[in-house]
C-alpha cells in the first residue's frame, strides 16, 4: 500500500469530523428553535425532547468524504444508495415510517446494491460446509444480510453514546482489513464513517445533546452491511486458516457481534411470546442492563468492553488457526451467554 492511499484514509477520517463536528452545532440549534426532536416516552431511556437529526451531518461527512477521495465510477452506486437511506431516514425521524414501509425501502436498496453495484455473497467460502451459491439463492441471502445488519445497527441505537462508540470501533476494523485487502475505496469509506462518528460522539456521549434518529442509524447500519458484504464476498486472502477457509465471514460476524446477535435474540424472544418482532420495544441488552440500575455511561463502556473482548478472542481463534466454523460457533456461544446475564439477574430480582 502505497504512502499516497494512506495519507488519504487520513484525510477521509479528518474530513468527517470536521464536518461532523462543524454541522452538529448548527443541527441542535434549528432542531430546538423548531422543536424537532424525539420526546421522552414509556419507551425511552432519556427525559424532555433531545433534537434526533444528528444523522445529517454524520450523512453529510460520509457522503462527501467518500465521494471526495474514493474513485468515482465505484462509489456512485454506493453514494445513491446512501441518498435513498438518508431520505428515508430523514422522513421517519420527522413523521413515522411504518416498519413494513421501512423493511421495502430497505429491500430495495439493497438490490440497487446487489445488481449494479457488485455487492453480492456468490460464496459461503467453506462456512457449515457450503461454498459457491446459486445465483438466486445468492441475491436473496444478500438482500437477508443487508437487512438484517442495517436494522440490528439500528436497533442496537437505544442509549446514550452506544451506537456511535460500538460504530467507532468496528468501521475502524472494517477499514484496516480492507487495507489489508487492497481495497482503497472501502478502506475511504470505513474510515469516514470512523472520523464521522468521532465527531458525533463528542455531542452524544452522556448526556447527549443531540440523538442520530433513524437518519443515522439506517446509513450507519448500511454502510455496515456493505462492508460487511464485501469482506465476505472477497475475504482476507493474506490470512487463511490452515484448513483454507477464508476468513472474511468469521470477521464480519465478530466486528457486527453485539448489533447482530441482541437483534436475534430479541427476534426470537419476542416470536416466541407471540409479539410483533419488528416493533419497538425495551428488551435488548442496553435496556435490560439500565433496569439493573447502570447509568448511560457504565452500560455503554461495559458493552464496548465485551465489543473489544470479542475482537480480542477473534484474534486468537485466528492466532491458533482454529476451524472457522468452531469459531464462529464460541464466538455466538460467548455473545449469547453475556446477551443472557442481565435477562437472568432481572428474573432473580422479580
Amino acid at each position: 500500500m502505497t504512502v499516497s492511499f494512506e495519507k488519504y484514509y487520513v484525510l477521509a477520517f479528518l474530513s468527517s469530523l470536521f464536518v461532523s463536528v462543524i454541522l452538529m452545532p448548527f443541527i441542535i440549534y434549528v432542531s430546538k428553535k423548531h422543536q424537532l426532536g424525539a420526546q421522552s416516552d414509556s419507551r425511552s431511556s432519556h427525559e424532555g425532547l433531545i433534537p434526533n437529526l444528528g444523522g445529517i451531518p454524520i450523512a453529510i461527512a460520509i457522503i462527501l468524504s467518500s465521494t471526495l477521495y474514493g474513485e468515482l465510477d465505484e462509489v456512485r452506486v454506493m453514494t445513491l444508495c446512501f441518498i435513498f437511506t438518508f431520505v428515508l431516514g430523514i422522513l421517519d425521524d420527522l413523521s413515522e415510517i411504518s416498519a413494513y414501509k421501512k423493511l421495502f425501502s430497505q429491500i430495495l436498496i439493497s438490490l440497487i446494491l446487489i445488481i449494479y453495484g457488485g455487492l453480492r455473497i456468490e460464496s459461503f467460502h467453506g462456512v457449515l460446509g457450503f461454498y459457491e451459491l446459486p445465483y438466486f439463492v445468492s441475491i436473496l441471502f444478500s438482500v437477508f444480510v443487508f437487512v438484517v445488519i442495517t436494522n440490528g445497527y439500528n436497533l442496537i441505537d437505544g442509549i446514550d453514546g452506544l451506537a456511535s462508540g460500538l460504530g467507532i470501533i468496528g468501521a475502524t476494523l472494517f477499514g484496516f482489513c480492507a487495507i489489508l485487502m487492497n481495497q482503497y475505496n472501502m478502506a475511504i469509506l470505513a474510515f469516514s464513517l470512523t472520523g464521522a462518528l468521532v465527531g458525533f460522539l463528542k455531542f452524544n456521549y452522556h448526556p447527549a445533546k443531540i440523538f442520530m434518529g433513524d437518519t443515522g442509524s439506517l446509513l450507519i447500519g448500511l454502510v455496515f452491511s456493505i462492508l460487511a458484504v464485501n469482506i465476505i464476498k472477497h475475504g482476507i486472502v493474506e490470512f487463511n486458516n490452515v484448513d483454507g477457509k477464508d476468513l472474511g465471514p468469521f470477521l464480519a460476524i465478530s466486528f457486527l457481534a453485539l448489533p447482530l446477535f441482541d437483534s436475534l435474540r430479541v427476534f426470537l424472544v419476542r416470536c416466541r411470546r407471540g409479539e410483533h418482532p419488528l416493533h419497538p420495544g425495551k428488551d435488548h441488552i442496553h435496556h435490560n442492563l439500565l433496569k439493573l440500575g447502570y447509568n448511560h455511561k457504565k452500560t455503554s463502556f461495559i458493552l464496548y468492553f465485551f465489543a473489544l473482548i470479542i475482537i480480542f478472542l477473534t484474534y486468537i481463534l485466528i492466532s491458533f488457526n482454529i476451524n472457522i466454523n468452531y469459531s464462529i460457533a464460541l464466538i455466538a456461544l460467548i455473545s449469547y451467554l453475556f446477551l443472557y446475564v442481565p435477562v437472568y439477574k432481572l428474573r432473580r430480582k422479580k
